[in-house]
């Protein structure tokens, strides 16, 4: 009789059970399905830089859209694309292409942390005396940084780990920043 009871109450117990992980389930099916899209792009943010530096036959302009995903107040991680102009008259011009991995760490709202790793083309020609030459390679960064956030903006600096002053495009491993994304 103790046995017959005891799975009377363990059907009893099972169906209930299941019935409310089926109701607490489908409630999340439904609000996956209907608001997944919105959900999305309200943690999505836009944004990027854009340089141009001008001096007596030297021209630099450079444009570099990003987006970062908002996966909680803190943590954000995004992707990045470069594209940059650099001329110095009667030297060289270069063009420069590619695209970086952002990671973003808010552990207070005004401090942002930051890692991105950028890989970059760089196409150069060069003007000489014994005539026309040119290069092209690739060139790795991996920059850690810090800045001061308010609101939408960050102002920073970032260290290149993988700098080598011999292989490297740029001529520092230190890079001041500044963020906007909308």
């Amino acid at each position: 009789m103790k046995k017959h009871n005891f799975l009377i109450v363990s059907k009893s117990n099972l169906i209930v059970i299941i019935l409310l992980f089926s109701g607490t389930l489908l409630a999340q099916s439904q609000a996956m399905t209907s608001n997944q899209p919105d959900n999305f792009w309200r943690n999505v943010q836009f944004g990027g830089g854009v340089g141009l530096s001008i001096g007596s036959g030297y021209t630099d302009i450079s444009v570099s859209p990003s987006a970062i995903y908002n996966i909680n107040p803190i943590v954000a991680v995004g992707t990045a694309f470069q594209f940059g102009y650099v001329s110095s008259k009667n030297y060289y011009t270069s063009n420069i292409y590619g695209a970086s991995l952002i990671g973003l760490i808010n552990p207070i709202p005004e401090i942002q942390l930051s890692t991105e790793l950028e890989e970059i083309n760089v196409n150069t020609d060069y003007k000489s005396i014994d005539g026309n030459n040119s290069s092209s390679f690739w060139n790795t960064s991996l920059y850690l940084g810090a800045g001061y956030r308010s609101g939408n903006v960050t102002i920073g600096v970032r260290y290149n780990v993988l700098f080598d002053k011999n292989k490297s495009y740029y001529n520092d491993p230190f890079m001041p920043f500044v963020r906007v994304y909308f």
